[in-house]
């Protein structure tokens, strides 16, 4: 279960108890929140003008990377059609681009690339009847 932000009327009180001239443990313990909290609410007011608003929660914060190189990775794949998820982190790392094996292998199924080693096989002659 994700935990919900603290609202910014709450957030805002706090740190109007800090600007008052109370410290961090003090409005903490008066608001009944961390004072760890606290610190890094003034932290984040400082770099956004003022503002106490949460940041965002969840979500994917880095597969931009390996998106970034999507041409390279599609012309690596035109290159080497049957290059295992190994040589492409290999190839990508000699590049300047280092990803782990998941991050590739995710990156194959969001483009629903697959890594099928063989050919299929034929039917079996066995199930045929003429």
């Amino acid at each position: 279960m994700m935990t919900k932000a603290i609202s910014v009327d709450l957030r805002s009180r706090v740190l109007a108890a800090v600007d008052a001239g109370a410290s961090h443990r003090q409005a903490a313990e008066r608001f009944d929140v961390s004072a760890a909290s606290v610190s890094r609410w003034r932290t984040q007011a400082k770099h956004h003008d003022g503002r106490a608003q949460p940041g965002r929660q969840g979500g994917d914060r880095r597969s931009h990377h390996i998106e970034a190189q999507k041409d390279l990775i599609l012309s690596l794949l035109a290159e080497a059609p049957d290059i295992t998820i190994a040589e492409m982190r290999q190839a990508l790392g000699d590049r300047g681009h280092r990803f782990g094996f998941g991050t590739i292998q995710r990156f194959f199924v969001r483009h629903g690339l697959t890594r099928k080693k063989r050919p299929p096989t034929r039917p079996s002659r066995i199930g045929q009847t003429s």
